[in-house]
């Protein structure tokens, strides 16, 4: 089993973290565990952000405290350090960018040949609105208009062929807000971008976890399936920022496959 989104920023960067997230993942009866980033933990990242954070001030007082506390050669080093380092189970190493299709670009200059063993694309804002951040953001606005532009991204993100993989393709479901129309068609072009760039989706228990009353575990069983009936390579994930939720319920996800 595997477990292909853990976050390790709440910690330093040594192998002895490192060590604990694996250590859980050896727990959890896992073979495989990639371990990532968000990009806006990175100093070099932080032009992505000037449009959201002046949308929002909510945001800009996240991004103050969030933000640019590393620099991307403190990551690379450490997986240097990592990839000298024996371990009981496969681990990778990659990123997970926010994708902002203006700025395709510039992602791609900044992570090119940098040796990653993957890049994790994800929808986390539409139109500059930080849609996984509070339920009382949502207040007034249009859902349906927020669904359409964040599935129309998300196909972009697919087209872009910068990702290895797209992440939680349907969070925007986390605090409960459903459109008023059937998604069937966002989700066969979704699919379909993702089967013709070779991408994986990430079925993931982090929005369950994050939100139980609102979110259904792992991905929408209507896009699953049609990312199946595509081929698209599904890989299980937990979405854990700390080493005791590495492998949350990932065999559940596997069961759901």
């Amino acid at each position: 089993m595997t477990d292909g989104h853990i976050h390790i920023e709440r910690g330093p960067y040594t192998l002895e973290w490192i060590d604990q997230f694996v250590n859980r993942a050896v727990e959890m009866g896992l073979d495989e565990i990639r371990l990532l980033e968000h990009n806006y933990i990175f100093e070099e990242f932080s032009p992505m952000y000037d449009s959201v954070r002046a949308y929002s001030e909510y945001v800009d007082a996240w991004f103050q405290r969030s933000a640019g506390k590393h620099k991307l050669a403190d990551y690379l080093e450490l997986i240097g350090l990592a990839r000298s380092h024996q371990f009981p189970i496969e681990v990778k190493f990659g990123l997970e960018i926010c994708y902002f299709k203006e700025f395709e670009g510039f992602i791609h200059e900044l992570t090119k040949d940098k040796g990653f063993d993957f890049l994790l694309g994800s929808i986390h804002f539409v139109d500059n609105f930080a849609f996984d951040h509070k339920p009382e953001h949502w207040a007034g606005l249009d859902v349906d208009r927020i669904y359409r532009r964040y599935f129309e991204a998300s196909v972009s993100l697919a087209r872009s062929g910068i990702f290895d993989g797209i992440g939680h393709p349907d969070a925007i479901k986390l605090f409960g807000h459903k459109p008023s129309y059937p998604l069937s068609g966002f989700y066969e072009s979704l699919a379909a971008e993702l089967a013709k760039s070779g991408m994986y989706a990430d079925h993931n228990s982090g929005t369950e976890r994050r939100c139980p009353e609102t979110a259904s575990l792992g991905m929408d069983t209507e896009l699953l399936g049609t990312l199946k009936k595509h081929n698209v390579t599904i890989i299980t994930s937990s979405d854990a920022h700390c080493p005791e939720d590495v492998g949350y319920k990932i065999r559940e996800l596997n069961n759901m496959l």
